[in-house]
């Protein structure tokens, strides 16, 4: 698709002139200002008062080293960041993700999408996100709590629980974000809200931990639900075998599928008799091992070295929960010629844009991450929500929050859609839903 309405191309134009290394930022972005264009049509006051080129300019973008000293005594330095992309409806929110590959590029369209996303859940939260290419992965925990404190020591200075909460994301985990509040503490010398995913005995809220998974899986049986189908006797491919991963499989399970198969960086498992989400969790939380160690634990399932080829593997459902890009047009054709009708972004914009060309061409449903993926900043804003009022909420109560932000945020997904013409393409919805919060918003606060 190529934007048509003369504002919103201009705004892309120059963007891309200013960021054309930074490919991801103009994904996300392009992606977002296609859906755009019928609301910028019927509202004139968006380009009067230059909302476009404001909300795709970042309000502040920090970048610093890292310097830290491994287990030999050799000074390492990496590079950290943090981009506080929009607070017009609150605080900014949004992960960190620690890996090799984080640049400026991915953590802007990871800020870019975190802003919608947060919009969508209806809690009071910004965009935002941060990280470094520190990779936590073969590291000692004393590695990673030297690396985590000297991050945290340049970080403090720009957030706090009423000005930027991040969160856990790829390479940061429990273990990740204790060493880093426990640093923040130390050093502002004050017990706040100001990481969630915290663990249970510091201000943790129950359920932070399954969240994005369980979000995904109930985003997506009330998307089946509306087209007739549901979860019940469905096979289902996941790829990656984090967090997400692991609980999108526990809950698909939960609501009557059977996970096939399941991915990591190195290669994939197929098998037939279903994946135990358990298995999973024990092979990448507790043994930190790769996953071809699932065949140790169930010697008939299948592993297959390389990634990518998971699309081949025969499903209903497919969750794409491992990383950005990860599903390329010949993955989607794949889905398609074996009988898949659903695809839900589990990870952030794990589809190419020509996945999603094929996907929505071939008549499947299709969940975006900005929505589908929703369920972890929602029970973030829910843990922010329980340290304020210094109250731990029942594990089952956040659940039924979450579910029923879920389910809301479909629906206003689907009714954005359809009232702009769109009708079925949750794409769009998704985006000019959290478009209009934060557009709102921005109007109301003036040029700022």
């Amino acid at each position: 698709m190529v934007l048509k309405n003369p504002y919103l191309k201009g705004v892309y134009e120059a963007l891309e002139k200013k960021s054309a290394h930074e490919p991801e930022f103009l994904q996300a972005v392009q992606e977002v200002l296609e859906s755009l264009e019928p609301v910028v049509e019927r509202r004139p006051e968006l380009e009067k008062w230059g909302i476009i080129e404001r909300l795709v300019e970042p309000e502040r973008i920090v970048q610093f080293r890292v310097p830290w000293v491994d287990d030999s005594g050799k000074v390492r330095v990496n590079r950290g960041y943090r981009v506080e992309f929009n607070s017009a409806i609150g605080p900014y929110k949004g992960g960190l993700r620690f890996h090799p590959s984080v640049n400026l590029s991915i953590i802007k369209f990871l800020g870019f999408e975190q802003t919608f996303k947060n919009a969508l859940t209806t809690l009071p939260m910004g965009g935002g996100k941060g990280g470094s290419d520190f990779d936590p992965k073969g590291k000692s925990d004393a590695e990673v709590m030297r690396f985590c404190q000297s991050f945290m020591t340049e970080l403090q200075r720009h957030i706090g629980p009423d000005t930027d909460v991040p969160a856990g994301d790829i390479g940061v985990g429990g273990r990740e974000i204790g060493y880093l509040f426990g640093q923040y503490k130390r050093i502002r010398n004050e017990f706040t809200g100001v990481l969630t995913g915290k663990g249970l005995n510091y201000g943790g809220s129950l359920a932070r931990t399954e969240a994005t998974g369980y979000g995904i899986c109930y985003f997506a049986e009330e998307m089946l639900k509306a087209a007739g189908k549901s979860f019940e006797g469905q096979k289902v491919v996941i790829s990656g075998s984090g967090n997400v991963a692991t609980y999108a499989n526990q809950k698909a399970v939960q609501l009557g599928a059977t996970v096939v198969a399941m991915s990591d960086s190195s290669g994939y498992i197929v098998d037939e008799n279903g994946i135990d989400y358990r298995i999973i969790q024990e092979i990448k939380e507790v043994k930190r091992a790769r996953i071809k160690t699932y065949l140790d634990y169930v010697p008939t399932a299948k592993y297959v070295e390389g990634c990518g080829g998971i699309w081949n593997v025969k499903c209903g459902v497919a969750l794409p929960c491992a990383t950005q890009n990860e599903l390329d047009a010949a993955g989607a054709k794949a889905l398609v010629a074996n009988g898949c009708f659903a695809v839900v972004e589990g990870a952030n914009m794990p589809c190419t844009p020509e996945a999603v060309a094929v996907i929505q061409g071939a008549g499947l449903l299709f969940a975006p991450a900005k929505a589908s993926n929703a369920g972890g900043v929602a029970t973030s804003g829910l843990e922010m929500s329980q340290n304020s009022l210094r109250l731990s909420w029942s594990f089952d109560e956040v659940d039924e929050r979450l579910h029923g932000i879920m389910v809301n945020l479909y629906h206003s997904a689907a009714q954005a859609a359809e009232e702009y013409g769109m009708k079925g393409n949750l794409v769009a919805g998704a985006n000019v839903a959290g478009f209009l919060k934060v557009a709102d918003a921005m109007l109301a606060q003036g040029v700022v």
